[in-house]
């Protein structure tokens, strides 16, 4: 079973919060207030008042027992800078941090962050891709220009076999999935005949997405 520390419940901390409840893990959080704190009791195993710009602080959560420690402060870039810096010098195996600007990233990057969460960037950048084109409705980025999306399969591709169509040297996309009605099936054979109104979850770089959606 993971372990996870999220220090800083606001509304991101509390969104994080509730999706890891979901999952099978255990989840200690820290805020100084401890308004911040009630709500989220029935979540999680241990909740905790303190100030975690203080080392001393953090030392007592015994750092190296989470898998993961998320900062998701976002009122104060000193302290969440200070917190992510503290976190690696306890031993923290992980640290994903929260940005709410583009210089902040990079100094996060710079002070200890594994990862950084830009949620404003990454929605910003999600609706942008999925509404300036009629067949992208979603998308998961895995960095290095390389990310998931989610298009329909078009009209000239119905009935056709992904071998048929030779779809990852002709677009240039590996075709991992189908999804119908919710339903989420592997693709494991090239002998996979497409359907009409079914969507396709294709392994691809953007701009090779949008030369087949245009």
């Amino acid at each position: 079973m993971k372990s996870f520390l999220i220090i800083g419940m606001g509304h991101f901390g509390h969104h994080l919060c509730r999706s890891l409840a979901e999952t099978d893990c255990e989840i200690m959080i820290v805020d100084q207030n401890e308004e911040a704190l009630e709500d989220m009791l029935p979540y999680v195993v241990s909740a905790k008042i303190g100030d975690c710009t203080n080392i001393e602080v953090l030392k007592t959560f015994d750092i190296p027992s989470f898998d993961t420690c998320f900062v998701c402060i976002g009122e104060n870039f000193q302290n969440s800078l200070e917190i992510t810096s503290q976190l690696k010098e306890c031993g923290a195996k992980k640290v994903i941090s929260k940005a709410d600007r583009d210089i902040q990233e990079k100094f996060l990057l710079r002070n200890g962050a594994d990862e950084v969460i830009y949620p404003e960037k990454n929605m910003a950048e999600r609706y942008a891709v999925t509404e300036s084109s009629e067949h992208i409705f979603n998308f998961i980025s895995l960095g290095s220009d390389y990310s998931i999306y989610e298009i329909d399969v078009l009209d000239r591709w119905v009935g056709k076999t992904v071998k048929e169509l030779n779809f990852r040297v002709k677009y240039n996309l590996a075709v991992l999935a189908t999804k119908k009605d919710g339903e989420v099936k592997p693709v494991i054979s090239g002998d996979r005949r497409f359907e009409k109104d079914e969507h396709l979850l294709v392994l691809g770089k953007e701009e090779d997405v949008h030369k087949v959606t245009k």
